[in-house]
């Protein structure tokens, strides 16, 4: 599995007249962890859908590492197998009988050797900790168990980079602590991985890198810039980490690394406590 950047430049998407995406440009460095954030609407789907190659955009061009996509069955075929999609329905891309044929399907229309085949299903099955639900009818699957096997479909075509729509949605608690653990093994498997997400508590802890998709423009860096910055949130109707909030209210900004998560809030409060003396 190669290691590639993933770039849109000046990319414009209309639908029946009213522009969802304007003139966007966005690099997705290889072995980033990219978090795509704004409000239902406001074309997280849509640019995800360009750097997949499923939508051709009016203007711009995707490029994976220095190739131009190019929207022909050749181009797209290609790109294929370089970046997958995984939407944000499970059932949308789940249709197989049980886990083991549904995962197999994109394999198995690259026309790869049976061994091969069975290779990749064995692998992507145990990046996703799905081994004991290989032979399970997909249909008396959790919500959270379809998501990671329409993500093991993807997984078995072997991309090197993975775009997910809302991976976390619809998820309880376990459903998340699960898909954070397929998140990681995923990187360790060499896979960079974008997603899209509302959710600026888990994008703050996890990304590297984030996006906020804000009128149709998208505004790109790191994450506790962007994330920190209330007007451009204010914008595009999203609201602060609640770790940030509490770290501002607290007098800790500014003081060194940001925290990022509720670990390294109590670590930075832990070392700026006043020690107590011995009696």
């Amino acid at each position: 599995m190669g290691h590639l950047s993933l770039t849109a430049r000046a990319v414009s998407v209309s639908y029946g007249g009213r522009a969802v995406l304007r003139d966007v440009s966005i690099k997705v460095d290889a072995g980033s962890r990219t978090a795509l954030l704004g409000a239902n609407g406001s074309g997280k789907t849509t640019l995800l859908r360009v750097l997949s190659g499923a939508l051709r955009p009016d203007a711009g061009e995707v490029h994976v590492g220095p190739d131009l996509l190019r929207h022909n069955r050749a181009g797209l075929i290609a790109h294929r197998q370089r970046v997958q999609l995984v939407l944000q329905d499970p059932d949308d891309q789940l249709f197989a009988a049980d886990v083991t044929r549904d995962v197999s399907f994109g394999p198995l229309n690259l026309r790869l050797a049976e061994d091969e085949v069975r290779s990749r299903v064995d692998e992507a099955l145990d990046v996703l900790g799905l081994q004991e639900m290989a032979q399970r009818p997909t249909h008396q699957l959790s919500f959270g168990q379809r998501k990671r096997v329409a993500i093991a479909g993807a997984v078995a075509m072997r991309p090197c980079l993975l775009l997910l729509d809302e991976p976390t949605a619809g998820l309880d608690a376990t459903g998340v602590d699960e898909m954070l653990t397929a998140l990681q093994r995923l990187e360790e498997w060499g896979t960079t991985v974008v997603l899209s997400t509302h959710d600026v508590d888990f994008a703050l802890a996890w990304a590297t890198q984030v996006a906020v998709v804000d009128d149709g423009r998208v505004h790109q860096g790191q994450p506790h810039a962007l994330l920190g910055d209330t007007e451009l949130l204010a914008r595009a109707r999203l609201r602060s980490p609640w770790v940030l909030e509490l770290a501002s209210r607290l007098g800790t900004r500014g003081t060194g690394e940001p925290p990022r998560d509720l670990e390294s809030l109590v670590a930075l409060l832990t070392d700026r406590a006043p020690s107590v003396p011995a009696v």
